[in-house]
């Protein structure tokens, strides 16, 4: 395995080139360990100062990645070449996989952050982002395999734990718990650095996520072969609906509603999220400092990435009376004014969905100098610069002239990013006591409420909920399908969706068999356009029609986890490789 490989430390890149210098006349790499560097409150946070930028990538390329990445997988968005993971193409790798190296560089410190001379409350913060770097990693890999190995200490070669079978998923989960728990106890309360570095309620916020994570996975997969050993998912469900609530109980957070709805939403290019109390975490960028991202990848240049979003996005948003855009006995709302054209998709739809997705006179939209349309889809395929579905997604670009006039001359941007907000505690709790079949009215006024009144929409009255005759879960309650579906649009281009489709076990209503749709083409969205230049179903943009005339070849019985490489299993005999694969 790469940890049994894996001995020396990546190099504290976070830090300035001069602090980097002095750190590496001081102590060598590869004694790191010794007694020689773990005595100041200053060695500690320069330590923990690494895994920042490694955890939350969100910087040049990185960016792009971060932000689309994990929704492109998705029935969100769709990229001009087909997902592998959704394709179900994706084979044993020779090499690679999991990767243990930060979690040893964790565990370091966690053996060692003791022989500080310091007062322990002076250092007691970093031991705790040390916890929470710990649980972050562990959770990636618990999403991305399973039953992985749980390393809770310091290991050589030689060590016999590295050569130990797979620890089952729940309890890898609880071993996450407990360090959260800790980072919990240990770190502050409130906004620490302007909202830029780890907090008590950050910590709280992310077990809620790990433990909604797992109680929804073991609760839906208990039937098929990713079912985890002794499933508890009241357990879980509970542990989500109670450190969401914790956060909400602070009072340190709101949602973010600076003037009208039709604006509220649009917050996600700001260049500082200091004083928004919606935001718990966020990264800053300052050129002065070189600390900068990739321009064009949050900037309203009028490129699309090659990223487009879905006509099942788009319809999922409801009608500004509250209601689906078809009624539960089949009719049309009479609000609903169609999908001919843009325009029309809008018309009397929650304002998220205009605040999210390019329309014909955009304010401030920029496609080279002309600011009166969106940009188009692709005619050729191949170019990745182009939108391949009609739906463009606006939500996370930043239209402000300024980061436009230097775009010749500079390709770095200084847009902040959103890591984690307020938004998603309250979307938690709700799903947490929806699961659980205990929640109220009150309940979700304390948290759907806020989010619709950010924009003006009808609360969610679970007495009155319209049965949506193209609910992707008819099984399922109404208030569990709504509280999905708000969750979808409030979260979208954020990278959650890959991991609801995961744990609710919906490939089968949502991927298998599939393929993305886009928007319609029309004459009036296109007018020197032709319907042959593109791929379309019934008059809809299909722009993996070619690639996947059978749709989405995603197997639910193997590709929900990746696979462990030939080389791990070689190396260690007692693991076992994922089902189906």
């Amino acid at each position: 395995m790469k940890f049994i490989r894996y001995i020396c430390l990546a190099i504290l890149f976070f830090i300035s080139l001069s602090a980097c210098e002095d750190y590496l006349e001081r102590y060598p790499l590869d004694e790191i360990s010794t007694e020689d560097y773990w005595k100041t409150t200053s060695d500690l946070k320069l330590y923990v100062n690494q895994f920042y930028p490694s955890a939350f990538a969100v910087s040049g390329s990185d960016r792009y990645n971060f932000i689309f990445e994990s929704d492109l997988p998705t029935d969100d968005m769709v990229y001009i070449e087909a997902d592998r993971r959704l394709q179900g193409s994706r084979v044993v790798p020779a090499t690679g996989g999991w990767d243990y190296g930060t979690i040893r560089s964790l565990n370091i410190f966690l053996g060692n952050y003791h022989k500080s001379e310091s007062n322990f409350e002076e250092y007691k913060q970093y031991v705790g982002e040390a916890r929470f770097f710990r649980a972050f990693y562990y959770f990636d890999l618990v999403k991305e395999y399973g039953d992985v190995p749980w390393i809770g200490e310091e290991l050589n070669t030689s060590s016999e734990e590295l050569y130990e079978a797979r620890t089952p998923r729940n309890q890898v989960v609880d071993s996450i718990i407990a360090d959260l728990d800790i980072a919990i106890e240990l770190m502050p309360s409130g906004r620490q650095e302007g909202g830029t570095r780890l907090s008590k309620e950050i910590a709280q916020l992310f077990k809620s996520r790990v433990c909604l994570y797992e109680g929804t996975w073991e609760k839906y997969h208990v039937n098929d072969p990713f079912a985890a050993d002794a499933p508890d998912p009241q357990k879980y469900l509970q542990l989500a609906e109670q450190e969401a609530n914790h956060v909400i109980q602070s009072g340190l957070y709101d949602i973010y509603a600076p003037g009208s709805p039709e604006w509220n939403y649009f917050f996600f290019a700001d260049v500082d999220y200091g004083s928004n109390h919606e935001v718990l975490l966020w990264k800053k960028y300052n050129l002065d400092l070189s600390l900068g991202h990739a321009r064009q990848f949050q900037t309203a240049t009028g490129g699309s990435g090659g990223v487009g979003l879905t006509r099942s996005l788009a319809e999922a948003y409801l009608c500004t009376d509250g209601k689906p855009i078809y009624l539960s006995n089949g009719s049309q709302n009479p609000l609903y004014a169609g999908d001919d054209n843009l325009l029309y998709t809008i018309t009397n739809r929650d304002p998220r969905m205009i605040q999210t997705i390019f329309t014909p006179g955009f304010p401030l939209q920029i496609v080279g100098s002309d600011t009166t349309r969106f940009v188009r889809p692709a005619v050729d395929q191949a170019a990745h610069t182009v939108n391949p579905t009609g739906y463009q997604i606006n939500k996370i670009l930043n239209f402000d002239p300024v980061h436009h006039e230097s775009l010749s001359t500079s390709a770095v941007g200084y847009t902040g990013w959103i890591i984690m907000r307020y938004a998603e505690a309250l979307l938690n709790y709700a799903e947490a006591k929806a699961e659980l079949g205990t929640i109220s009215q009150s309940d979700i006024d304390k948290t759907i409420k806020l989010l619709r009144d950010r924009v003006g929409m009808p609360n969610l009255v679970i007495a009155d909920i319209e049965t949506d005759p193209n609910w992707t879960f008819p099984d399922l309650s109404p208030v569990i399908n709504e509280i999905r579906r708000e969750r979808r649009v409030e979260l979208v281009g954020e990278g959650f969706r890959w991991d609801d489709i995961a744990r609710w076990a919906a490939a089968d209503e949502l991927i298998v068999n599939k393929r993305p749709l886009g928007g319609k083409f029309n004459s009036v969205d296109y007018p020197d356009l032709s319907a042959d230049d593109f791929s379309l179903t019934d008059g809809y943009f299909d722009p993996l029609k070619d690639q996947l005339p059978g749709g989405y070849g995603f197997d639910p019985d193997r590709d929900y986890l990746s696979p462990i490489s030939t080389e791990e299993l070689t190396l260690n005999p007692n693991l076992e490789q994922n089902p189906g694969w």
